[in-house]
């Protein structure tokens, strides 16, 4: 095995490499053999793109992003799914807010916002050659969860429990996270369509791990 994961029960692995969902499920796997429990083990997964998405819609209404909540779902990857349906601002939701303070929504900007948030790194690579600064200021907000036990909400990637339909796979949602590691996963009521696509998005998972015979 490799030395890395040759871990104390009680240590936390963050896992940042990409494809980031696969390998740690990887890393779950290999260090569940040192007796490490896999709510110790967990990605950054799609920290950044849900920080894009609050920034986007915080620059669009006009309002600090620290006070936009939504979240990107689901693989770190083209599949990620937004979920709109529950982005809030002020308690209220974005059609909400829009009619108290102004800044319609349209469809076409959502899609360009949604674009946005799918397609930065593409951007950001083709620019500079790597996304270093974002993922560095997201893995820093992780790891300052984890030293003060801040029991934070974080659509970090972890092994999912609990849930049938993705039992066993590896993928990002909001998880209550802490100096322990993942303490809770917290569902999110999704629209029909935003169900597909989380299916979607596990499906494309799935059949990677699947394609990974070393650990069948």
């Amino acid at each position: 095995m490799p030395s890395v994961l040759r871990v104390a029960p009680e240590t936390i692995l963050l896992i940042v490499s990409n494809p980031v969902d696969i390998m740690t499920h990887l890393a779950a796997h290999y260090a569940a053999e040192f007796g490490v429990p896999h709510t110790r083990v967990f990605g950054s997964g799609t920290t950044l793109d849900t920080a894009r998405f609050r920034t986007l819609l915080g620059q669009h209404f006009g309002v600090d992003s620290r006070h936009v909540h939504a979240y990107v779902i689901g693989e770190h990857g083209d599949s990620e799914v937004l979920v709109w349906s529950q982005a809030t601002i002020a308690g209220l939701h974005l059609d909400e807010f829009a009619k108290v303070h102004g800044g319609v929504l349209n469809e076409p900007e959502r899609r360009q916002i949604d674009e946005n948030v799918r397609r930065a790194a593409y951007q950001i690579i083709a620019g500079k050659g790597a996304t270093y600064y974002g993922i560095g200021s997201a893995v820093a907000h992780i790891v300052d969860v984890l030293l003060h036990d801040q029991r934070a909400i974080l659509t970090v990637c972890s092994r999912i429990s609990g849930a049938p339909d993705y039992e066993g796979l590896t993928f990002a949602l909001p998880h209550l996270v802490g100096g322990d590691g993942v303490l809770a996963t917290i569902p999110l009521p999704l629209t029909p369509t935003e169900r597909d696509g989380l299916r979607r998005s596990a499906g494309i998972l799935r059949e990677a791990v699947a394609e990974l015979t070393l650990i069948q």
